[in-house]
């Protein structure tokens, strides 16, 4: 029992004179803190523990002051159907995802013979420059064609390379996807395959 900020009783004593005291006293060991009580003025500090991160899949972004944020990765196929998207910290490298987003390009059917798993050729912009990235994927039997940092513009893949950012400026019209509300990572990878799907499903009602 406290008055004011006074510890005057613990529960199992209130109880003693009465016939629940057994039972006071055993809610009071249950519920009693693990540290000493103490009674008086608090010190200043930190009350709580750290809140817990934000989330996986999260760092500062570089863009927007530092804040925490997240990074959509996409490869489409040249007429920007989404074929792999990816879920990663605002502030990790887009060359860091390049082989594994390729070795991840589902089975593509639709022609004789077996199901085309590599494409002919990958395409990417500056973000995407390194020579060791281009040689894994010449030994996948890909021709790379990505842009090289510190080069005049005119390459001629900005032709070509635009529906990628359409695909994406298509997924971000999605409030759940343009910004991050959710804590679990999968949770927004979820909301980020079906905004794919929903792009999948328009391009089927174009040829429908």
């Amino acid at each position: 029992m406290r008055v004011r900020h006074g510890l005057l009783a613990t529960p199992g004593g209130v109880a003693s004179g009465r016939r629940v005291a057994a039972a006071a006293r055993g809610v009071a060991d249950r519920t009693a803190p693990a540290g000493p009580t103490r009674s008086g003025a608090r010190r200043g500090g930190q009350r709580l523990g750290p809140r817990a991160a934000r989330g996986k899949k999260t760092g500062p972004n570089p863009t927007d002051r530092r804040k925490a944020g997240s990074k959509h990765h996409l490869l489409t196929e040249a007429h920007g159907i989404p074929l792999v998207a990816q879920v990663t910290a605002a502030n990790r490298n887009d060359i860091t995802v390049l082989l594994e987003m390729v070795d991840a390009i589902p089975p593509l059917r639709g022609r004789p013979g077996p199901p085309r798993r590599r494409p002919r050729a990958v395409q990417g912009d500056r973000g995407y420059d390194s020579n060791r990235h281009r040689a894994a994927l010449i030994d996948r039997g890909i021709t790379p064609m990505l842009a090289r940092r510190f080069t005049a513009h005119g390459s001629g893949l900005g032709k070509t390379r635009w529906v990628v950012e359409r695909t994406l400026a298509w997924l971000h019209r999605y409030r759940r996807l343009a910004v991050r509300y959710e804590r679990l990572d999968y949770v927004h990878e979820a909301f980020l395959v079906i905004g794919c799907a929903l792009v999948c499903w328009n391009f089927l009602k174009v040829v429908i």
